[in-house]
């Protein structure tokens, strides 16, 4: 089985149960917390293989109470040019991993927000699948063909968010495309839906943000608009 590295960073995570369930199903070979997201694994019952941030959100009853769990700590300055979930980052790509997934990466933060999905672009350089995950929705690149799984009726929107895409051909979705470009500053991918219990998105030319909500019909009756 290719290793899946989970990471929790602070914002907002969804349902907790929903974690629950995805860890002990997926299991991650490691879990790594992005300081503020040790309150979610707490809450969880889940011990991360290790800590890493400047330790701002992380108070001092939390850090024995993971030390005591035998969590490795790693510590930075909070004057740094790096966010606590890019330093996770860094460690989960030093494990090799084929896949990681950020829980909490998500939320009113909107720079923050925004931070973590610029980090997709350095797993695509490295071949690394990186996923944005909470309990609505998960969040992701393509730049090659790739096969969606899923349910007839979920809502996924493909966005150009890193620049104009070209070659994109989408089958088994409500809308399809063949060989269609996309600019960005046209976001006319957003709100589509599968149409087909798999649907299969072909980029030939720069790539697409994926944003694939797990439940049919959370949007009944939405349109383009």
């Amino acid at each position: 089985m290719e290793k899946l590295i989970f990471i929790v960073s602070g914002g907002e995570l969804g349902d907790s149960a929903f974690f629950q369930e995805k860890t002990s199903a997926a299991g991650p070979a490691a879990v790594i917390c992005a300081d503020g997201g040790a309150r979610h694994l707490r809450a969880a019952g889940i011990a991360p293989s290790l800590i890493v941030g400047d330790m701002d959100s992380l108070d001092s009853e939390a850090e024995k109470y993971y030390e005591a769990m035998g969590c490795r700590i790693i510590r930075h300055p909070p004057q740094k040019d790096e966010t606590d979930t890019e330093l996770a980052l860094r460690e989960a790509f030093d494990m090799d991993p084929a896949e990681v997934w950020i829980w909490g990466a998500l939320g009113r933060r909107l720079d923050h927000t925004l931070a973590n999905l610029c980090l997709l672009a350095q797993g695509a350089k490295r071949g690394v699948m990186v996923k944005l995950v909470d309990s609505w929705c998960d969040v992701f690149l393509v730049d090659r063909r790739t096969i969606l799984a899923g349910e007839v009726g979920q809502t996924v929107s493909l966005l150009p968010i890193m620049g104009d895409a070209s070659g994109i051909t989408l089958t088994g979705f409500e809308y399809p495309l063949a060989k269609a470009a996309m600019k960005i500053d046209r976001p006319y991918g957003v709100s589509n839906r599968l149409a087909e219990r798999e649907g299969i998105i072909e980029v030939e030319a720069g790539s697409l943000l994926v944003v694939r909500y797990f439940r049919p019909g959370v949007f009944p009756g939405e349109g383009k608009g």
